[in-house]
């Protein structure tokens, strides 16, 4: 999945709740600390943030792509939060890359959060290769998904890869040797990482097939109330 998403290292999780959480913990958001997420899927992130006894700060979206709306998000940045949750909904990526490189001017750690976007890419660059952590469900439901619960995180630090399989595994550098806090149980189950392994190969083949089903609902329901997102339909959606 590392090679998939174009990153150095994937860990896997139990599920994409515990994969949020223990990426803030990973960079190590904690008590009072500021997180913005996306004011219209916050509530996964939020239930992350307050885990971490930190604050949650929402930004607005834009009304026609339902993804974040970078001005509205440039006064959050100004104050530098200890991180921000970018979501990327429905297959497609927010503007992931204006928004990484405000981020690392001001030192914020971008986290994305790809659990509606698996396989998704812009300039030959995939969803969970932008930030410094990403963070993957493997749901049912998701464009990529088990038999049951499942996460992953993706990332190209070595440095944070390492605190994240401690943070899985209770802290451990070694067994019962806790040298990280606040770690858990959230390794995932090898049925589940067999299943994903034998669906990812044909991820971008069914992420087509749900490109085109889309396409025929837009054409089908022109001339009808109901407005498609605007921008969809691309090549890298």
């Amino acid at each position: 999945f590392a090679a998939y998403c174009g990153v150095a290292h994937a860990v896997g999780v139990a599920n994409g709740s515990d994969a949020l959480e223990l990426t803030l913990r990973a960079v190590g958001v904690g008590a009072g600390d500021r997180v913005v997420a996306v004011a219209n899927a916050g509530g996964y992130a939020t239930v992350a943030i307050r885990a971490c006894a930190a604050l949650p700060l929402y930004a607005e979206i834009d009304p026609e792509t339902l993804l974040v709306d970078v001005d509205a998000l440039a006064p959050w940045l100004a104050q530098a939060p200890r991180a921000l949750i970018l979501t990327h909904l429905y297959g497609r990526l927010a503007a992931v890359e204006a928004i990484a490189a405000a981020c690392a001017a001001r030192g914020i750690a971008l986290i994305e959060d790809c659990a509606q976007a698996h396989g998704a890419q812009r300039g030959g660059r995939r969803a969970g290769s932008f930030g410094v952590i990403a963070c993957f469900s493997f749901y049912p439901t998701k464009n990529l998904g088990a038999l049951g619960d499942g996460g992953a995180l993706t990332t190209s630090d070595a440095a944070l890869a390492a605190r994240l399989r401690a943070l899985r595994q209770y802290g451990w550098e070694s067994k019962y040797q806790v040298t990280v806090a606040d770690g858990r149980n959230s390794r995932l189950d090898e049925i589940q990482a067999a299943i994903l392994a034998a669906k990812l190969p044909r991820l971008d083949e069914e992420n087509a097939r749900r490109r085109a089903i889309a396409q025929a609902y837009d054409a089908g329901l022109q001339g009808t109330p109901a407005r498609p997102l605007a921008g969809r339909g691309g090549a890298d959606d």
